[in-house]
Formats: structure tokens, C-alpha cells, sequence
């Protein structure tokens, strides 16, 4: 212990709790679907990309970037609607792996569309935040991770409002509860699945702007959708606060990992870590750390 360098160590474990919070981006896009419907959207990796290619494309051909946004948000709230009438709406009521093969046909719909409409070259995306190290006690901090970060507060905090103060809100958490309840009482379960498929639109385009500034907008974009599956094991499938702090440990616990195990396994040990950290968590807990707990009764 006395080699140990201790900045760096808080150096590598903001690194990756920073990484995490984009993990988390990406895996909020889930929640949002899976706690309402039911649903795990795999098509979740192909809206990030279309979010981004969408966005890039017309930026490029000089439209203002508040325009380009304005109008990206636009095209993914249309999406989300056709997804919810031609998709989802048709298959109520079926298996859930009947739905997830549905999210994982729309995903290759999705990448097919984005390759009609932009072509397929690689974009650059810049942002305007400039990836230089921040200082901070003589640790390294980078400045876009740290505007991702605020960018990933920002929005839990804005679906931590919307989800407990307004009655759009009131109505997906009475959705997520119990459907037939929900019914009941008169809640048009089409216009709410609707509505969160909007929001998860709006995330994927947070997140895939995130993303493409970092990895360039590219159609492997679609594979960030990877990252996201140990945060959702780890946190729970139906938990936005699972999808936070699933993504900080998996971040951390992969960079971590990288750092001081690697060398003892020849290195990549980040690519693969997430996965068995994520797989040794769902022998213990299978609902993960922040997921209901299932309870039948026989």
C-alpha cells in the first residue's frame, strides 16, 4: 500500500462514476417504457441513433441548432405515437416475448429508416463543450463529462417533477401500479403508453447527442443499448433511481476494474467486467437492487 497513489485512484473513480451517469442516460429510456407497459424496448439503442443522426443531419445543412432540436424533439414525439398505435396498441394484452421480438424488429426498422433518410457516413458532432481536463484538488476531471453529468441531473430532476406534481405524471404512476386499476378509474391507457413513449424519445435524444459528441454519430451508436443492460440488472428494470445508481457502480466498478485487475488478465477486462458484475448481482437479488420484488401467490 505504500506505492499507492491515492489522486489517482479518485482520478479513475470519478472517471468512471462520470462515464456511469451516460450509462444511466441510456438506461432511463428503458425504465420509462418497462415501468408503464411492461415492455423492455430494445428498440431503445436504434431511437438513440435516430435522435442523433436526425439531429446531426440537419445541423449540417445549416439549420440553427435550437431549430434543429426543436424539430428533432418533434420527429421523435411522432415516432413515439406511431410506435405506440402500430406497435405496442396491436400486441396488448400479448407475451412479453412476443413484445420484446416487436422492439427488437422496430430497432432494425428504425436503423433501416435512419439509413434511407442520411446515408450512412459518420458524423462529427460538436457540442461546443471543449474535453479538456478540469482541476480540481489535483485531480483530472473531463469538462464534457461534467456537463453530461449536469446535463443527466438535469433530467432526472425534470421527470422527478413531472412524475410527482403533475397529473400526467399522477396517471403514469397509477399505469405503472396496476393497469386494470388504472382502467377503472378512467385512464386512457393508449394516450399514456403515448406519452412515455415521447419521453423516452427525448431521452434518446439527450442521450444520443451525448453519445455522438463523444463516439461520433455513427450506426454502431445503436450498440451503447449494451451498456445499458448491466445498469438495468443492477438497478431494476422498473426504477429510475436504479438507473442512476446502477449506472455509477457499473461505471465505477469497470474502470476500477480496468485499472487495477487488468493487468493481471492481460487487460479488455472493462468490455466484459459490467456483465459478470451485473450477472453475480441477479444470482443474489434476480428484481436487482432497486426492482419490485415479484410475489405470487399459489
Amino acid at each position: 500500500m505504500e506505492n499507492f497513489d491515492f489522486p489517482f485512484f479518485i482520478e479513475v473513480l470519478v472517471g468512471g462514476l462520470l462515464s456511469g451517469i451516460m450509462y444511466s442516460l441510456v438506461a432511463i429510456g428503458f425504465v420509462l417504457i418497462y415501468k408503464t407497459s411492461g415492455v423492455l424496448n430494445f428498440a431503445q439503442g436504434a431511437l438513440l441513433l435516430f435522435a442523433a443522426l436526425t439531429f446531426v443531419s440537419l445541423l449540417e445543412r445549416g439549420v440553427p441548432f435550437w431549430i434543429t432540436f426543436a424539430v428533432t424533439l418533434a420527429i421523435m414525439a411522432v415516432i413515439g405515437i406511431l410506435i405506440e398505435r402500430t406497435v405496442l396498441r396491436p400486441l396488448v394484452n400479448k407475451p412479453p416475448i412476443t413484445l420484446f421480438v416487436a422492439t427488437l424488429g422496430l430497432a432494425y426498422v428504425l436503423e433501416g429508416g435512419a439509413q434511407l433518410l442520411w446515408g450512412t457516413q459518420v458524423h462529427g458532432l460538436d457540442l461546443g463543450i471543449d474535453d479538456v481536463p478540469y482541476v480540481v484538488g489535483g485531480v483530472f476531471i473531463s469538462t464534457f463529462d461534467l456537463f453530461a453529468a449536469a446535463v443527466a441531473a438535469s433530467i432526472v430532476l425534470l421527470l422527478t417533477i413531472v412524475f410527482r406534481y403533475t397529473r400526467i405524471g399522477l396517471a403514469f404512476r397509477a399505469v405503472a401500479d396496476d393497469q386494470f386499476a388504472a382502467l377503472a378509474i378512467g385512464l386512457k391507457l393508449p394516450v399514456i403508453w403515448a406519452a412515455v413513449w415521447i419521453a423516452a424519445g427525448f431521452v434518446a435524444l439527450v442521450a444520443g447527442l451525448l453519445w455522438g459528441a463523444r463516439l461520433g454519430v455513427q450506426f454502431s451508436l445503436s450498440l451503447v443499448v449494451l451498456k445499458a443492460l448491466p445498469v438495468l440488472v443492477l438497478g431494476g428494470f422498473d426504477s429510475i433511481l436504479g438507473a442512476i445508481v446502477g449506472g455509477l457502480l457499473i461505471g465505477a466498478s469497470e474502470k476500477l476494474a480496468e485499472v487495477y485487475l487488468g493487468p493481471f488478465f492481460g487487460g479488455g477486462i472493462e468490455s466484459w467486467f459490467a456483465y459478470v458484475f451485473a450477472l453475480a448481482i441477479l444470482l443474489i437479488r434476480p428484481s436487482g437492487l432497486f426492482g419490485q420484488r415479484l410475489v405470487e401467490r399459489t
